[in-house]
């Protein structure tokens, strides 16, 4: 019995570590950027040439210290290579507040055109 006893504080300390890196993975995505300028993509001529009327494109910012978007990196999207590049265009001009260091974040944008 005092094998198990013994082990008891371990698994405690071992839990309370796991429960604070999961708070800190929790505060770090909880503290998004502040957004100060969003520019909404257009809707690409070739998807509507292409009878293609809606679409999702997830991507991910990586904002500089001063607030600026310094590059776009597509994650995830549907269809694939539709909206890519009209996605890129308008996120490299949104703005952040400045936080003093680099940052990134993560926004899914949803297309639909019913023209």
């Amino acid at each position: 019995m005092s094998t198990s006893t013994s082990s008891l504080p371990r698994v405690l300390r071992s839990a309370s570590f796991l429960c604070a890196a999961l708070a800190v993975a929790f505060s770090a995505h909880a503290s998004a950027p502040k957004i100060l300028k969003k520019v909404p993509p257009e809707f690409p001529a070739e998807a509507s040439k292409q009878s293609i009327k809606s679409g999702t494109v997830k991507a991910k910012m990586a904002i500089e210290a001063d607030g600026s978007v310094s590059g776009v990196d597509i994650v995830e999207a549907q269809p694939r290579k539709v909206f890519d590049k009209a996605v890129t265009r308008a996120l490299m001009d949104w703005r952040f507040e400045g936080t003093g260091g680099k940052q990134s974040h993560e926004v899914k944008l949803v297309f639909n055109n019913e023209d």
